[in-house]
């Protein structure tokens, strides 16, 4: 970088040299943080299409199995604020380092469970300390890069982020085919020892704080674990407990309500908070988390009901879900560079605005959704929402992080990294609910006019049981294919109904990206202490 120029009028002597940047120490130190959160984000999605297998190998019930991805999301939203503070407690590559050491034991011991009860525990802990990969990575992202280069490190982090879940499912079922449900958890090591030689090599991007040892806020951090694992697990399982009517559930929710008051009271009021939440004085930073949360919601929304659909209605084996999803990633990796290249050109509103635009017009015709649609039918929406959410989430990370002062991105990372998981698990939780009861009320219509009297039914009927004639009740078996043919079409309905949700939520959202102010940041802000 070249030295200031003297100002105009001063005596001549020695310029002041502007601070140097390391490109080689920071680039790798930076790929290196950028591979272990694409391995923590990733681990969320590989296990998905692969719980009949691991359910085989570890003799799990169905209620048991689904604790597999709940043990893991629940200690992590913990950890992903918690990571701000330890930031700046120990130095970010101590924290990042102790997080993938952490983060590859847990994965060998939960390959390695011959029980669910240590499957669950070793997924917890796994969870918990690998939380503190992914926001870190975006604090680093806005503190170590000069201003002209954050734009750039926001993409590799949005194709990261995006492009985890999209492939999660597609590897998770090609790796438990090919070797072994186990190996869904071994895979974490290779990569795991090149991120721990690459962050602990070169990732010296600044110094821990030791003062922050004193007063630590064990309340706080007691009253935040509270709130957020209890409003996780009420997100997680409550469509499949009917929510209040499970007296679990319904203290959980009792417990966040208490819980969450108190503690952002707590963290406003205590003179070292666990949380900074100051940077919710910024108003940009307030439009930037409610969008993170709906391109949560959108982005985990939109990767749960594609597969579900097409292995439910469609029958479709991992192998055909994966090739009919490549195509949002594809989508997404297409657009990701000129997304940066719009940002810096163009108001973030604007992008913001016409992203979630995008969304929801894909969304939303998916909602014409028939049991016929396949490959070439989904190619569309999926390219038009891969487009636009790549576009919402670059511009959204630019105007959230952009305008807050330095001393605050820490923290602020944690933030609207916990807005994106919790917003996916409120999507997730929103969808669930709705295909459940959509499904009912739409069979319920297709069935009302179904009666004895009804000559369509009479005709069926007459031909599924001529169909069925070699059955020992060629009858029950002719209404038994009648009942499956009205769910199929009513289950085909609801998923559409849950399409038009998440568009609706986009297009929410694209009006709310309105209100926020326009956010480039200041030329001379200084590219931090990054060595």
């Amino acid at each position: 970088m070249t030295a200031a120029a003297p100002t105009a009028g001063a005596v001549p002597g020695p310029e002041a040299a502007a601070p140097q940047i390391n490109w080689t120490m920071l680039l790798l130190g930076f790929a290196g943080m950028v591979i272990g959160q694409f391995m923590a984000i990733l681990d969320i999605q590989i296990v998905a299409a692969s719980l009949p297998q691991i359910q085989a190998g570890v003799g799990a019930s169905a209620d048991e199995i689904s604790w597999i991805q709940t043990a893991y999301l629940i200690p992590e939203v913990v950890m992903i604020p918690l990571s701000g503070y330890l930031s700046r407690w120990w130095g970010t590559q101590k924290v990042f380092l102790a997080s993938c050491l952490g983060f590859v034991l847990m994965s060998v011991a939960t390959g390695l469970s011959s029980s669910i009860e240590m499957m669950i525990l070793f997924r917890a802990l796994q969870g918990f300390v690998g939380g503190a990969m992914i926001p870190t990575v975006f604090a680093v992202a806005f503190t170590a890069f000069p201003p002209e280069r954050r734009v750039t490190a926001s993409v590799v982090m949005g194709l990261i982020v995006t492009l985890a879940p999209t492939v999660g499912p597609t590897l998770g079922g090609h790796l438990t085919e090919w070797l072994s449900w186990r190996w869904l958890f071994f895979i974490n090591v290779f990569p795991g020892m090149l991120v721990l030689f690459l962050v602990g090599r070169y990732a010296r991007f600044d110094k821990g704080d030791a003062r922050l040892s004193t007063g630590f806020d064990w309340w706080g951090l007691g009253l935040m674990a509270a709130f957020l694992m209890s409003m996780q697990f009420v997100l997680e399982e409550g469509a499949k407990n009917d929510w209040f009517q499970d007296d679990e559930i319904l203290l959980l929710t009792i417990v966040a309500v208490i819980c969450g008051p108190i503690f952002i009271w707590r963290s406003l009021s205590y003179r070292n908070p666990i949380v900074e939440l100051r940077a919710f004085a910024n108003r940009n930073f307030q439009v930037g988390f409610f969008m993170t949360f709906i391109v949560g919601a959108a982005l985990f929304g939109g990767t749960f009901l594609l597969p579900l659909f097409l292995g439910r209605i469609r029958n479709y084996s991992a192998a055909e879900v994966g090739t009919t999803m490549v195509v949002s990633g594809l989508a997404m990796f297409a657009t990701g560079p000129f997304a940066g290249r719009l940002v810096r050109a163009m108001d973030p509103r604007i992008l913001m605005c016409g992203g979630f635009i995008l969304c929801a017009i894909g969304m939303w015709h998916a909602h014409l959704v028939t049991d016929e649609w396949g490959f070439w039918e989904f190619a569309g929406v999926q390219a038009i929402r891969g487009v636009g959410v790549m576009l919402a989430m670059i511009a959204t990370q630019q105007m959230s992080m952009s305008t807050l002062p330095l001393h605050q991105v820490r923290g602020a990372s944690g933030l609207i990294n916990l807005a994106r998981n919790v917003g996916g698990a409120f999507g997730l939780a929103v969808l669930n609910t709705s295909l459940t009861t959509n499904t009912a009320i739409h069979m319920g219509e297709l069935t009302s006019g179904l009666t004895p009297a009804n000559n369509q039914l009479v005709d069926m009927m007459a031909g599924m049981t001529q169909r069925f004639a070699g059955s020992i009740d060629p009858e029950a078996s002719g209404m038994k294919a009648i009942y499956g043919m009205l769910y199929k079409q009513a289950s085909t309905l609801a998923f559409g109904d849950g399409f038009a949700l998440i568009a609706i939520g986009c297009a929410m959202a694209a009006v709310a990206a309105l209100f926020a102010r326009p956010s480039k940041a200041p030329a001379g802000t200084p590219p931090s202490d990054a060595h």
